[in-house]
C-alpha cells in the first residue's frame, strides 16, 4: 500500500484533516532547503537520505497537531522538518550499527559512501535539526528544545538497549516494549506534541496527544517487526528478515520462546546463537518456527491492543469529533499497513 493511497483512504473518512495537503506542503518546504552546500562529501549524504522518500509520518503528525489546535499547519513546518531530519539522522547511524545494505529500497549512506562519511553526516543532521527551532519565538523555542533534547536522549537509550539485547538470552517482552518505546515511540509522540507546542495548546491536551502517539508508536514498531519477517520485499523497502540475520530479540522471537514447545525453543535459541551458519537456512527455519507457533497472530493482537490504547487518550481530549476521527483513522491504517 503506497503512502499516497494510504492518505487517500484517510481523506475518504475525514476531509478536515487534509493529509495529502500536509504531505505536499511538507515536501515543498523540504525541497526549498539547501542541503547541497560545501563540503559536498558532508552534505550530499544528508540530501540523499532526505530525498529517499519514506512515509513522512512523523512530520505530518506535527503538522496535524498544529492544525488541530490552531487551525493552521504552516507555522509548524520548521518543527516538522526538525523531526524528519532527526529521524533520518537516527536511520543513518542505525544502518551503520546494523550493517544494513538497504534503506527504502536504496543503498544506505554508509554503503554508498563509507562509514566515516555516514557518521559525520549523521552528526551534522542532528545539529541541523536543532537549527530549525530558531524559527520560533523564545518561549516556544525553549519548549521545543526541551522536548527535543529529552526525546533525543531517550532514542539513544533505546538504541543502546537494542544493542545490549543482541547478546542477552534473558530479554523479557516487557523489556522489549520499553526498548521500542524509547527507540521509536517517543519520537512519534514528540512529533505530535511539537505541533501542539507550536500552536501554543493547553499543556494537558498536548500531553494527551503525546500519550496517543506513544502507544501508536509502539503499535507502529510492532508492525515493522512483523513486516521485517513476513512483509513483501517489493513494498517494504528494507531487507526482509534483517532482524533474524542480526539476531534481534523482537517481539516475534520473544513470544516464540514463551509459547513454543521445548524442541522449537531449543532450535530457536541455537539459531540465534550462531549454531546455523547458512543464513538462508536460518531465515527459513526461524520463519517456520514463528508460523507454526502462531506468532503472526500473536503480533497482530498486540498491535491492535496498543492501537486501541492510543485511542483511549483521544477519547478524553477536548477535540472536535472530526479531528478525533481523523487521528483514529490514521492509527487504524498504520495498524494495517503493508509498507
Amino acid at each position: 500500500m503506497g503512502v499516497l493511497f494510504l492518505f487517500t483512504l484517510f481523506l475518504q473518512k475525514i476531509s478536515d484533516l487534509d493529509l495529502l495537503k500536509y504531505h505536499s506542503d511538507f515536501l515543498t518546504y523540504l525541497e526549498k532547503q539547501n542541503f547541497t552546500r560545501e563540503p559536498k562529501n558532508l552534505y550530499e549524504p544528508v540530501d540523499y537520505i532526505l530525498q529517499l522518500g519514506g512515509k513522512r509520518i512523523r512530520p505530518i503528525l506535527t503538522l496535524i497537531a498544529s492544525d488541530i489546535f490552531s487551525g493552521s499547519h504552516t507555522e509548524a513546518l520548521p518543527a516538522a522538518l526538525a523531526v524528519e531530519v532527526f529521524h533520518n539522522f537516527t536511520l543513518v547511524h542505525d544502518d551503520i550499527m546494523d550493517d544494513a545494505p538497504l534503506r527504502r529500497g536504496k543503498e544506505t549512506v554508509h554503503e554508498k559512501w563509507d562509514i566515516n562519511t555516514g557518521i559525520l553526516s549523521g552528526d551534522a543532521m542532528l545539529i541541523l535539526a536543532y537549527q530549525y527551532f530558531e524559527n520560533y519565538k523564545p518561549a516556544v523555542f525553549q519548549k521545543l528544545a526541551q522536548l527535543f533534547s529529552k526525546t533525543a536522549l531517550e532514542v539513544c537509550d533505546g538504541q543502546q538497549l537494542d544493542v545490549d539485547f543482541e547478546t542477552r538470552n534473558d530479554v523479557t517482552i516487557d523489556e522489549y516494549i520499553k526498548m521500542i518505546s524509547l527507540k521509536t515511540s517517543v519520537l512519534v509522540a514528540a512529533a505530535l506534541k511539537m505541533g501542539a507546542i507550536v500552536a501554543e495548546a493547553d499543556e494537558e491536551q498536548a500531553q494527551h496527544l503525546y500519550n496517543y502517539g506513544l502507544n501508536l508508536g509502539i503499535a507502529f514498531q510492532l508492525q515493522d517487526d512483523y513486516l521485517d519477517t513476513f512483509g513483501n520485499p517489493d513494498t517494504f523497502g528494507k531487507q526482509i528478515a534483517g532482524d533474524i540475520i542480526e539476531n534481534k530479540k523482537t517481539y516475534l522471537y520473544l513470544k516464540a520462546l514463551e509459547v513454543a514447545n521445548t524442541s522449537d525453543r531449543e532450535n530457536l535459541l541455537n539459531l540465534f546463537n550462531g549454531k546455523e551458519k547458512n543464513i538462508e537456512e536460518k531465515i527459513k527455519q526461524t520463519t517456520s518456527i514463528f508460523t507454526d507457533n502462531n506468532i503472526p497472530q500473536h503480533t497482530q493482537q498486540l498491535i491492535e491492543y496498543y492501537t486501541n490504547k492510543s485511542f483511549e487518550f483521544l477519547d478524553i481530549m477536548t477535540l472536535n469529533e472530526d479531528a478525533k476521527q481523523g487521528l483514529r483513522t490514521f492509527g487504524e491504517n498504520l495498524m494495517n499497513r503493508k509498507v
